[in-house]
């Protein structure tokens, strides 16, 4: 189990919001925490403290007038941390290269490849050739529907057809170094982990030393890490974004390292 550390980037500024609550549509979202540092001072202190694997997502579509700023924010936290930081939102196959030129680890997507609300296998080929498996995340983010929980899209907006269980991340494990996972309806409201959900991920045996999996959403308080840690078997790594006194919460940043054990 690592920490994995998150900036989120919403009309030009990092802030922490309420998943479930994003839409396009005026580039709206019910905001928990808006910073008053830009993403570099975020990507500067997760270096100094050695955290890598930390991701950068763009919540404003390409269409939103944000959509430049969002990118400027990223840019200057990926030359902050070179090599250290995975970036996702509106990730594809003709501008994940630039990315990782501006110094991704990773790119992380997912409505490029569940797009029409199944897995399209001909831009998963093209994703993985444009920037290599080694550098590709797949975002597995998903929302409770009839007892299952499937793949959500646009910023978490759209269900897919697509759920998240063996099958899936057996299939797509090939196709990726990471899966990362938000629990959508938890996402920003303090009120603890999707514990059903976590169960399953850490079911799930994939491959010795392959397809790390970083489970975000929900993480409120210090015991949270540890029921996470114990459903899923310690295999499952973790990202805490509202909930963090860096973000204007209760949990202290030095002392989730120190429980993690990064």
């Amino acid at each position: 189990m690592e920490f994995r550390p998150c900036i989120d980037i919403h009309n030009g500024q990092v802030k922490q919001i309420v998943g479930s609550s994003l839409e396009d549509g005026g580039d709206l979202a019910t905001e928990n925490f808006v910073a008053e540092k830009g993403a570099e001072y975020y990507a500067q202190l997760y270096r100094k403290n050695g955290i890598r694997g930390g991701h950068i997502i763009l919540l404003n579509p390409a269409s939103s007038p944000y959509y430049e700023a969002d990118r400027a924010q990223v840019m200057r936290a990926l030359a902050a941390f070179p090599g250290g930081l995975q970036i996702g939102g509106g990730v594809n196959a003709d501008n994940a290269a630039e990315y990782l030129e501006a110094g991704a680890s990773h790119v992380i997507v997912t409505s490029y490849v569940f797009c029409d609300g199944r897995i399209h296998m001909g831009h998963l080929d093209k994703i993985c050739r444009a920037a290599g498996k080694e550098h590709l995340v797949l975002d597995l983010s998903c929302r409770l529907k009839n007892d299952c929980y499937y793949i959500v899209t646009d910023r978490w907006q759209k269900f897919t057809e697509e759920k998240v269980e063996e099958r899936t991340l057996d299939m797509l494990a090939g196709y990726c170094d990471e899966f990362l996972i938000h629990a959508v309806d938890v996402e920003g409201k303090n009120q603890g982990i999707e514990e059903t959900l976590v169960r399953q991920l850490g079911k799930w045996r994939g491959s010795p030393g392959r397809n790390a999996v970083t489970y975000a959403g929900g993480v409120h308080s210090y015991e949270d890490i540890d029921l996470l840690r114990s459903l899923g078997g310690g295999k499952i790594n973790v990202t805490i974004g509202s909930a963090l006194d860096i973000f204007g919460g209760a949990l202290a940043f030095e002392e989730v390292l120190r429980r993690v054990g990064n």
